[in-house]
């Protein structure tokens, strides 16, 4: 990630950092110590019957659940572009830029923030730390 952010492309950070209530979990800080630029951008996922993944059982039913929506509206938001290399000159640490980045994001879907990570809603809910085991 580091070399594409010095050739200057595009470098997306997909957070994954969400729950099925109006909260935004925490953000890695990753991108505010990589990054000089960021473009936030807010993709809301609306679902009239399935969720689309599962915390515990088999991800392999995923997709078929989320296949079985009848209809599927995704609200994207693109927010302002943050200089993110200023805020770290003016002294704001990396987890205060991804922390105000979150609260941009929440507040452009009407959403609130949370200090709960994606790591900790994994724990609560599946008992792992949501990161699976190949063997």
């Amino acid at each position: 990630m580091e070399q594409l952010l010095q050739e200057e492309d595009l470098c997306i950070c997909p957070e994954g950092t969400t729950c099925r209530e109006p909260f935004v979990l925490r953000f890695s800080p990753l991108f505010a110590e990589l990054a000089d630029h960021i473009v936030p951008v807010a993709v809301k996922l609306a679902l009239p019957m399935f969720h689309g993944t599962t915390a515990r059982g088999y991800k392999s039913l995923d997709m078929i659940f989320l296949a079985l929506n009848p209809t599927i509206s995704y609200e994207i938001h693109f927010l302002d572009p943050i200089c993110v290399s200023e805020l770290r000159d003016k002294g704001m640490s990396a987890t205060d830029i991804a922390n105000m980045v979150q609260k941009k994001l929440s507040g452009a879907l009407g959403y609130q923030c949370t200090s709960y990570s994606r790591r900790d809603k994994y724990s609560l809910l599946a008992g792992h730390d949501g990161v699976l085991q190949w063997s």
